[in-house]
This record gives C-alpha cells, structure tokens and sequence, in this order.
C-alpha cells in the first residue's frame, strides 16, 4: 500500500489527516465527522480515506480501482506462511476473469433462493438461544450476549448453511476468531496463532470435502463438491481456500454485526419498541437501518490500477483508496436526518457489504439470518442495557464486541 497521492491542481486542498494505524483511531469519533465536513477525502498513513456517501458510491464501481485488500499482509510485514499464501488466493482479492469463474461457481450456494429455504431453520436457532437466554435470566445468571447469542447463532447458521453437524460450532467460531486477528493493525504479532488456525481450517475441509465426495447431500458444500469435478470446474485449491473463506467470513463478520445491531437499538430504546410491536413490516428496515450506522466492516479497500483523476485529485497507480462505508452511511448529505429510523421511507441504499464485482457474496445468507434473530430478540427482550465490562475489536476495519455482558427484561406473555 501507497500514500502517493499527486497533490497537484487539486480543486480544494483542505483535507485532515486521519491516522487509520493508530489504536486509539475510531471511525465512529467526531475526528471522522469533522474530516467529513472538511472534505470529501480525508489523508491517511494507508493513501485516502473517502468519506461521503457520493463519492463512496462512485468509486466503490470506478473501472480505474481494484480490490485494494491484497497487500495488506505485505503492508504489516507479513511476506509469507500459510494464511499469506490463503489470502493471496481467496476471492476477496482476486481480479478479472479468474474472480469471475470463481464467483460463478460459487454463487448459487448464496443465492436469495437458497437464504430463504435456510429461514425456518434460522428462526428456530434463535428461538432456542433466546429460549436458553430466558432460562439464565428465571435463575438469575449474568447474559453475555457474544457468547449467548450471538457467536453461537452465527457459527450454528452457518453449520445449517454447509450442512455440518453442529457440533462442529465451537470449534470453527474459535478458529475463526483467530483468523480474524489478521485484519488487525497487528497482524504480525499475531500471524503464528492465525497461520495454525488456517492450518487447522485446511484440515477440517479436507476432511470434509472427502465426506461429501463419497457420501454427497443437499447441502451447499455437496453442491461445490460437484463443481469441482465437473467441466468448468473449481480446482481441488480453489474449493478448499473457498469453504475456508465461507468458514471464517460466514462465522466472523455475522457474530460481529450481530453485536453491533444489539448495541445500535441499546442506544436507541423507542425504535426497538417499535420493531418489537411491528415486526413483520419493520423487521427488514431495522435491520437495514442498523447495518447503514453500524457496520462491521468499517471500510472497503481498493487500489488505483492506473493514474487518474477524481474531483479535482489526481491519484498515481498503486495509491490505496479506503471508502469509509460507515462514514457515507450517515453522510447527512445523503441522510438527512441520519439517526435510526425504522419507519422511514425511500432511504438511499447503504454499503455496509461493498459494491460492484467485489459486494458481499454472502449477503443475502447475512440479511436472511440476522433478519430472523432480529425481530425474534425484539418480540421477546425488552429494557436492555450494557451495565459494563464490554470488550470491542478496534473500531477500524473490521468492528464488533468481544465481550458485550447485558440485563434485560422478559416481554410478558413471551
């Protein structure tokens, strides 16, 4: 990654500095808002931050960048190892005709049809967790929402997804959350724990590609089993770096947003009373509306693949460009009124799962489960508040509670 930026015949030069390597950087602080209303970019130590929700929509299509991600192990001085050599290779930093044929193959296991098959089974993971969670509370124990509801639920839908037992969920939620320290800052302290946990991924689908080659199912692993031995093919590589990927980015980012979602409605009591009285119609917006204030993925990384110019700023090629999708998701040239509103009309789309080739594949599984738990928490938990003792991941990058300890309440007649 590149800071070189040409600063040359910029139309208007008043841009902050933000520096996005720093612990203490937040991109929900009021340093991101003001650099926001200085300037449509902010500098940084990794090239530009993009802030507005405008410019954020155009450049996440624009033909003059790539997905920007795949020199972030090379950037933190990670140049090699197991989990450098799966990044190098999985889909989120391909480019052109080999990300195409890979995502080809690849999406029918994520399609609307395929979310909406998986609800039932979704709605009733919830209902046993919240069932579980009801159970603590009537005999008086501490909830911890991350490790009773929220990892569980995500690791157990995606099991529901791939077909697995879930007795596997521990297992995969704890090597998961590993792998999630490579998209820290600090990364290289961390890489020999993230290279065994890939390790140990890589193990598990090898297995379980050999299960499903002789014992083939429904499920969505069976189904790319099956393209990879058929004519236009996944390689024996490209399906196990492939069910590695779905098993970290099913896992982590849903357990993730999940919190987040959680965390947005704490602070907006009256919107969850709302969805809890309505949910059949204002269960999609609530959700939608949370993901546009508080995303897990904070940003979207791309890369110049050619020198061009963009509003007056002339950017060289190799120049990293960082779209702060949280930042454009309550640009208030865009949003108006940018606070929570789940009954409001006509909201312009956010990009909390990217945009253009690179926008989430798993986005329709994301929006099918989180939009099940959802209304089914706000039917039955009411008065809910964090007393303390919370632990987050860096608000940079990828965000989320590690620890989110909450009190509630039980909904008479729930």
């Amino acid at each position: 990654m590149t800071n070189s930026i040409d600063l040359a015949d910029v139309a208007n030069f008043d841009a902050a500095y933000l520096d996005i390597a720093s612990p203490d950087f937040a991109m929900s602080s009021e340093a991101v808002r003001d650099a926001r209303e200085r300037n449509w970019y902010a500098k940084t130590n990794y090239g530009i931050g993009v802030l507005r929700y405008r410019e954020v929509t155009e450049l996440l299509k624009h033909p003059s960048l790539n997905q920007g991600s795949a020199k972030w192990p090379d950037h933190h001085g990670v140049h090699s190892g197991i989990f450098y050599e799966w990044w190098a290779k999985n889909l989120l930093v391909l480019e052109g005709e080999e990300h195409h044929r890979i995502r080809r193959l690849l999406n029918p296991a994520f399609s609307p049809t395929t979310a909406r098959r998986l609800e039932p089974e979704f709605a009733d993971l919830a209902n046993e967790l919240i069932d579980n969670i009801k159970a603590k509370v009537a005999r008086g124990e501490a909830i911890e929402f991350v490790a009773d509801f929220s990892e569980p639920f995500a690791t157990r839908a995606l099991c529901t997804m791939m077909g697995l037992s879930h007795e596997h969920w521990p297992f995969i939620a704890d090597r998961a959350n590993t792998v999630g320290y490579a998209l820290s800052v600090e990364i290289k302290e961390d890489i020999e724990k993230i290279d065994v946990a890939v390790q140990e991924l890589y193990d598990f689908v090898d297995q379980l590609i050999q299960e499903r080659k002789a014992n083939p199912g429904q499920d969505v692993v069976s189904r790319l089993v099956q393209f990879s031995e058929a004519g236009n093919k996944l390689t024996d590589a490209e399906l196990r770096n492939g069910l590695v990927l779905m098993l970290f980015g099913g896992m982590d980012t849903t357990r993730n947003q999940i919190g987040l979602v959680l965390q947005t409605f704490m602070r907006n009591p009256n919107q969850w009373e709302l969805l809890a009285q309505n949910p059949e119609e204002l269960a999609k917006p609530a959700l939608e509306e949370a993901l546009r204030v508080n995303p897990t993925t904070r940003w979207v990384t791309r890369e110049a693949n050619e020198d061009f110019e963009f509003e007056g700023l002339r950017i060289k090629k190799g120049t990293t460009v960082h779209l702060f999708t949280m930042a454009s998701g309550t640009d208030p040239a865009a949003y108006p009124d940018p606070e929570i509103d789940i009954q409001a009309k006509d909201r312009e789309p956010h990009h909390t799962f990217g945009g253009g080739v690179h926008h989430c594949l798993g986005h329709y599984i994301a929006r099918a489960d989180m939009g099940v738990a959802l209304p089914l928490l706000a039917q039955n938990f009411t008065n809910i508040t964090c007393p303390g003792g919370d632990e987050w991941l860096p608000d940079s990058g990828n965000h989320g509670p590690v620890r989110l300890p909450i009190t509630l309440s039980v909904r008479k007649g729930a």
